[in-house]
């Protein structure tokens, strides 16, 4: 008898054992999918993890449906560290395994199955097993796999499926979403038959009287003769002050030839510089300095001031462990900075660099989840979000997580909510890599590692070029309001600040943490605020689409003329958000271009691309814009950023606010003045002596380090406790609140480590389900292995209680 062990896309923690015949015994390799039965119709894509003789106990072996691959597709590294992700961050392997996996790897009988759009298909090319697929999409637009295996009655049809979407016929239902459409631009140029002097006179011969169509003909000439490169129909009708009518006109004539061309990101079209890269003496030595560390340590932090060369710094490195042939890995806390980023690296590696994030589709994902299982030429540099951490390395060498502080390389939901700046260190470890963390402004647990010799630790505190940190000033919103120096949300102060930049032709960058025009809107006559139906928060009020939104689930309602609770029509908005700012800055300053970057106007695939480029290349003056713009980001023209409000930041209901605000304010002042002239930064707050304002204008991470270092011994937080959060969801309010209670009673009697809760977090219910939590504390002397263990136990023995088991338990381990 042999068998093989699975584990299934499903929430499921343990694994599966199905039996299989002698020939796939030794067909199957750990790391190859195969497609099982489970439960009692529906067929799941498993991975294989391990083969052996030892029938299952409990149950009757079911057979596997058929085998996948032809060669693994996951290595046993990744399988041990999936394991692992597993039992620190408390979830089932299951979830690890469908989070890791690009989903189309993942068929399952659910999936539904189209035929794509406007493809041009040869009927002639296909089996008869295909044809038949093909003629049943004819009649109905969507097919589920089960629909299939009645068509052409056969099991194993995974295979045929597969060919389909090879031979771009088919597409996945996850996949139709994308409405993005690739970015076409129309080009003109002259027929071919007017090139020679003779088809010149011809041509204007047949002008002479179209004086609006010989303008735009003789201003292509001009065009043409001054770029030497192809000339944008766009561009031709600004320069020519006319309308794409006529160029319309003398397209029907055959003068001109119209042609798209698309403008592709993922492809790399530039010139590679063979020039060497030559590094600030002040580079050198972290550069040096670091490799002396990798000697005796894995792990070494970079701390480095905003804009002092460390992505240079990253390139030199990322050469050497190119030239010792390994595979590099560059993690990025946001989508956002790939974009940057990828240019620069491209410019040095050329085609070697692959990139892995979200906003990829599935075919663009395996395909470099496929390069680098093969460690191809084009996937030597991986630079991606957390989950390009998921990826099947085969000789990986080096890892580099820059802004390693960032909370979004914690994934919240859904499971694994793992900390990819601490799995990538495990992860590194099996590989016997190296890992360097880069920040400005470090998280304190990593800089209290670096300091008590667990990391090693290079320090640049000086900006590249010698260039100055920027000149922080404090603006007091107290005393300006008192004495009526406002403009909207803006202070004289600021207004002049940006008014100079903009005179000078500079940019400027305006930060303010929240998205749509105001967080709440209120009746003067009786204070009622509207609340989302669903969730305990006020509604978002966004003015581009007057309408009310809220932030958690969604939820949206038109903007209502009077009020709901008395009908009074004296309705007012408090609070601002981006949107506001940005309305205020079109009355402010009229003539100026201004752009928003925040969560609503980066839907789609390149919405990254199309802001920042744009402001890069100068289409905006003044960037507006959420914490997507304190990150790394480096424009070369900005002299001015100002922080609008720097309280919103500190006083949020978190161990963390100090140290986040900290790290928030010093990045975004640190995308001012990156060249020649020293930047300046404007910080608008009501509590200007706070603490943590003080030490970002002295740019003092020292002293805001051991300032919260202090506080944190006192108060039981990392890095000296480590802590685990559960959260618990029921729709059913007492449920709730009795499951909790009795979950809390039983952990503070067997555990004993601090256990806090159950507590309502500041926001208590959201999509109609109420929440609870419960926060474990576990000091460094107790085993946190064993601790871990007893909490699962108690937790098994919770969901065995009949009247519990419709609350929703989560664990987050680290949840910071």
């Amino acid at each position: 008898m042999h068998f093989v062990e699975v584990i299934l896309p499903l929430s499921l923690a343990k694994t599966f054992t199905y039996s299989i015949s002698e020939a796939e015994f030794h067909y199957i390799q750990i790391g190859m999918r195969v497609a099982v039965p489970f439960g009692k119709s529906k067929i799941y894509t498993a991975l294989v993890i391990e083969i052996h003789q030892n029938k299952p106990a409990l149950y009757e072996a079911k057979e596997i449906h058929q085998i996948l691959d032809e060669l693994p597709i996951v290595t046993k590294i990744q399988i041990a560290h999936w394991q692992w992700i597993a039992s620190y961050y408390m979830c089932a392997i299951g979830d690890v395994y469908r989070g890791a996996m690009p989903s189309a790897l993942l068929l399952e009988s659910e999936t539904l199955i189209s035929q794509k759009t406007n493809a041009i298909i040869d009927t002639s090319l296909l089996t008869d097993d295909e044809f038949l697929v093909y003629e049943a999409l004819q009649q109905q637009n969507s097919l589920k796999v089960q629909d299939i295996i009645a068509i052409l009655n056969k099991k194993n049809i995974f295979p045929v499926i597969q060919k389909l979407i090879d031979k771009n016929i088919l597409v996945l239902q996850e996949e139709i979403q994308e409405s993005y459409k690739p970015k076409l631009v129309r080009y003109v140029r002259l027929h071919s038959k007017y090139d020679s002097n003779q088809g010149l006179s011809e041509l204007l011969e047949i002008l002479k009287s179209a004086h609006k169509q010989k303008e735009i003909v003789m201003r292509y000439f001009q065009l043409s003769a001054m770029e030497k490169k192809p000339i944008t129909v766009k561009k031709l009708v600004e320069e020519a002050n006319s309308s794409s009518a006529i160029v319309k006109a003398l397209v029907e004539k055959d003068i001109l030839q119209d042609y798209f061309l698309q403008e592709d990101r993922v492809l790399f079209n530039g010139e590679i510089k063979e020039q060497e890269l030559i590094l600030s003496a002040a580079q050198q030595d972290a550069f040096v300095a670091i490799k002396a560390s990798f000697v005796q340590k894995e792990v070494c932090l970079l701390h480095g001031v905003t804009s002092s060369g460390k992505t240079e710094i990253y390139i030199k490195l990322i050469e050497e462990y190119l030239e010792a042939g390994k595979q590099i890995l560059y993690l990025l806390p946001e989508i956002a900075l790939t974009t940057q980023l990828v240019g620069r690296l491209r410019t040095y590696f050329g085609n070697k660099v692959a990139v892995f994030h979200s906003k990829y589709n599935n075919n663009e994902r395996i395909e470099v989840w496929n390069q680098v299982l093969q460690n191809s030429q084009k996937a030597q540099v991986i630079i991606g979000a957390r989950s390009a951490l998921f990826l099947p390395f085969d000789n990986l060498g080096f890892i580099i997580v820059d802004e390693e502080h960032e909370q979004t390389f914690k994934q919240v939901d859904p499971a694994p909510r793992y900390h990819a700046r601490d799995a990538a260190i495990v992860f590194a470890h099996s590989h016997k890599a190296k890992v360097l963390l880069g920040s400005a402004t470090p998280s304190i647990e990593t800089y209290y590692n670096a300091t008590s010799d667990k990391f090693g630790l290079v320090e640049i505190s000086k900006r590249y070029g010698n260039v100055m940190m920027p000149n922080i000033e404090l603006v007091d919103l107290k005393d300006k309001y008192f004495r009526k120096k406002m403009t909207g949300h803006f202070s004289d102060v600021l207004i002049a600040e940006i008014t100079s930049a903009l005179s000078l032709g500079e940019q400027v960058i305006l930060f303010q943490n929240r998205r749509g025009y105001s967080p709440v809107v209120e009746c003067i006559t009786c204070g009622h605020v509207p609340q989302c139906q669903q969730c305990d928060v006020s509604l978002t009020y966004h003015k581009h689409k007057n309408q009310l939104r809220c932030h958690y689930c969604g939820y949206t309602m038109a903007k209502p003329t009077h009020c709901h609770a008395c009908s009074s029509i004296d309705l007012t908005t408090k609070g601002f958000g981006t949107e506001q700012i940005e309305q205020e800055l079109l009355s402010i300053f009229p003539n100026s271009k201004i752009g928003r970057m925040d969560q609503d106007t980066t839907r789609g695939k390149f919405g990254f691309e199309k802001i920042i480029d744009g402001f890069k290349n100068r289409e905006m003056d003044i960037l507006v814009g959420t914490q997507m713009l304190a990150k790394g980001l480096d424009f070369d023209n900005v002299s001015l950023v100002g922080i609008m409000n720097a309280d919103n930041m500190l006083y949020h209901p978190d161990f963390r606010a100090f140290e986040r605000s900290f790290q928030m304010m010093t990045q975004v002042a640190g995308r001012a003045g990156r060249s020649e002239k020293q930047g300046k930064v404007i910080i608008q707050t009501y509590n200007p002596n706070h603490n943590t304002i003080q030490q970002v204008t002295t740019n003092n991470y020292l002293g805001m380090y051991k300032e919260q270092l202090y506080d944190r011994q006192i108060y039981k937080y990392p890095p000296y406790f480590r802590i685990i959060k559960i959260t618990l969801k029921q729709r059913d309010f007492d449920k709730l609140k009795e499951g909790s209670m009795w979950l809390y009673q039983v952990m503070s009697q067997n555990l004993n480590v601090p256990v806090l809760g159950p507590e309502e977090p500041a926001i208590s219910r959201i999509r109609n389900e109420y929440i609870r939590t419960i926060i474990i504390k576990i000091p460094h002397n107790v085993s946190i292995g064993n601790t871990k263990k007893n909490i699962q136990k108690i937790l098994n023995s919770f969901e065995a209680v009949a009247q519990f088991r419709a609350i929703k338990v989560s664990l987050n381990v680290d949840f910071y």
